[in-house]
């Protein structure tokens, strides 16, 4: 076998692996967007290929019948909160970590590798008793205080590895200029740090539309509820048969991810290949 032929097969070799993750990937979100179509209610009845095509399912979750629209708001309330204070938080941390020698420095960034080691679900039962005592149980601040200080010790080594990157003379020029601490922070690394960020605001975005364990725990009341807990509620009881109206309201989930993704998207490939090989 020459080389030719060689290139040739691990060149097909590696579009059948391409292909077998795309069908493994794709198959369920077009069985999800096609059972979203389809006019009648129950799993079984659906197909792959659309038979009957209606729009029944998301006329009904925008009418009066349904608390979608609460859902989808209080979900976006998180997480634009969390977005928004998790850029904030993180960036002030990592730059802290970066620029600054003080005492516990070193402890304290492998305190937050250390952290990252241990599944969220261990501290299930420390959360709900925390919150429960601050009188935020079962509301979304509460929500919101547990995701910002759950993100901190990933995000800020991903954010602090990218400040390494950023050259130290770039600080000391503006001190000549008379830049204080946070004249510095504020217009030379955040502009420069706007790839990093732009990855955290994301992936922070993202966590609460997605997440359904500890908005489950936390939140109680329907109209509390994000769009995760409330969609269940189609499919949890007993008697439910709200498949096709569950899967219509997973495909509009993805519209704000979507819009906020091609918002930041000229930020977010140098953004991972640099917060993620630095350090």
């Amino acid at each position: 076998m020459n080389r030719k032929q060689k290139s040739r097969m691990e060149l097909a070799f590696i579009y059948i692996i391409i292909a077998v993750v795309a069908i493994i990937i794709f198959y369920p979100l077009v069985w999800t967007v096609g059972m979203s179509f389809n006019q009648s209610t129950s799993l079984y009845s659906s197909s792959l290929i659309l038979e009957n095509f209606s729009l029944d399912h998301y006329k009904w979750l925008f009418s009066p019948d349904s608390d979608y629209l609460l859902w989808y708001k209080n979900s976006l309330i998180v997480s634009i909160a969390n977005a928004i204070g998790s850029v904030v938080l993180t960036s002030l941390v990592a730059y802290a970590f970066s620029r600054y020698k003080f005492v516990g420095r070193k402890n304290g960034l492998y305190i937050f590798l250390l952290l990252q080691m241990f599944p969220v679900m261990m501290a299930m039962v420390a959360l709900y008793i925390f919150l429960n005592m601050l009188g935020l149980l079962d509301t979304l601040s509460g929500l919101i205080l547990i995701y910002l200080g759950g993100q901190i010790p990933f995000n800020a080594w991903l954010v602090k590895g990218y400040f390494d990157t950023i050259p130290r003379e770039l600080d000391e020029a503006a001190r000549i200029d008379g830049a204080g601490h946070l004249r510095v922070f504020w217009s030379v690394m955040l502009p420069l740090a706007k790839p990093i960020l732009a990855v955290v605001a994301l992936f922070n975005f993202m966590t609460p539309l997605f997440d359904f364990l500890l908005p489950s725990i936390v939140l109680s009341s329907e109209e509390n509820y994000t769009l995760a807990v409330g969609l269940y509620n189609f499919i949890n009881d007993q008697f439910s048969n709200n498949f096709t109206r569950f899967a219509a309201g997973s495909v509009l989930v993805a519209v704000p991810i979507a819009a906020v993704y091609l918002f930041l998207q000229r930020y977010l490939i140098s953004g991972l290949a640099a917060g993620g090989t630095k350090g």
